[in-house]
């Protein structure tokens, strides 16, 4: 073969390359100008009537209405949120396979689990926080003590007797009572459930004496007087308990520790996906209904850029993991 011809066919290649190139570009383009042309799968990495699936299912009602396709909620519990959570790491990053993720699942198991199949900054495209949500600190009705100061002073008298209830190791309410012993100086005993309500029940019994719970579950109680709210646990008191101090107003200068959730999907999703999504999740949890429907449940919806998403797992999960080493907590 002359110079002249392999020079012809090396020219011939390079054309076909860039029409092909040019084709799938253009096919990817199409693809996401028309994105979500079919259903959606949300996975929520926790069981049906849990507070994620209940905030998830509220958000995914809206989000298909104003997309135009059926958010399929997927519930895939167990694990301390790492089944989910890895079915999502794991998915086709096409934006047909979201999670719904909670503070557990970013900022405090991957600090408990052992071997962690995925890792949260690689992995996973922060899409937009959805929600923020504040701890109740509660006391069985039976104990003697109608405010946080009383509750440490209670404590320090009488070390390790106090039984405090969580829904579960590496649960919000497991580290948040974590960093109220660590601020308080005091010994109390860590209680795991394997949900919420069964910790409540035994609230309410005064088989534990106190347990720090998300709104969603525990403000009915609180509410009609079957547990004794003392405080909650965010920077600003909340709309729901108006008249319950934080706990850093009612004696632990400084304490705060927030719930909150957001939207992700597997790393390498395209950008235009991500922020068509961001849009519209922003503009959903901005929605009258859905609103009132987060108020009801204790939740206080929000919005912002994937950016911010990114920063507040960065930073939650800096501080989260520091109270956890301090207490040697593990997921096994």
């Amino acid at each position: 073969m002359t110079a002249y011809r392999q020079r012809r066919k090396v020219s011939g290649c390079r054309h076909i390359c860039c029409c092909v190139l040019v084709v799938v570009a253009g096919a990817t383009a199409d693809a996401i100008a028309a994105y979500p042309d079919r259903p959606i799968r949300f996975v929520v990495p926790q069981a049906p009537g849990s507070a994620s699936d209940t905030g998830a299912r509220i958000v995914a009602a809206e989000l298909s209405r104003q997309l135009g396709q059926q958010l399929v909620i997927d519930n895939r519990p167990g694990g301390a949120l790492v089944i989910g959570m890895e079915l999502v790491a794991r998915a086709a990053p096409d934006g047909y396979t979201i999670g719904f993720a909670p503070i557990g699942a970013l900022a405090i198991s991957p600090h408990m689990v052992k071997s962690l199949p995925y890792d949260i900054g690689r992995d996973f495209s922060p899409i937009g926080q959805i929600s923020f949500g504040h701890m109740l600190l509660a006391v069985t009705p039976a104990l003697p003590v109608n405010s946080v100061r009383e509750l440490i002073d209670y404590a320090r008298q009488h070390p390790g007797k106090l039984l405090s209830a969580s829904s579960g190791n590496g649960t919000p309410g497991h580290v948040c009572g974590e960093l109220f012993k660590s601020m308080t100086a005091t010994s109390i005993v860590h209680v795991p459930y394997k949900g919420g309500q069964q910790g409540i029940t035994d609230l309410i019994a005064g088989q534990v004496q106190m347990m720090f719970e998300s709104l969603n579950s525990i403000a009915p109680y609180a509410k009609s007087g079957r547990v004794r709210g003392l405080a909650v646990s965010g920077a600003r008191r909340t709309p729901a308990f108006p008249d319950l101090p934080t706990i850093a107003e009612a004696g632990v200068p400084g304490y705060e520790a927030v719930t909150w959730s957001g939207i992700v999907g597997p790393a390498g999703m395209p950008r235009a996906v991500v922020m068509k999504l961001n849009a519209e999740i922003n503009k959903a949890m901005g929605a009258p209904a859905l609103k009132e429907r987060y108020a009801a449940i204790g939740a206080e919806p929000i919005a912002g850029t994937p950016e911010q998403f990114a920063e507040l797992i960065r930073k939650d999960s800096a501080k989260w993991a520091e109270v956890i080493r301090r207490s040697g907590a593990k997921i096994e």
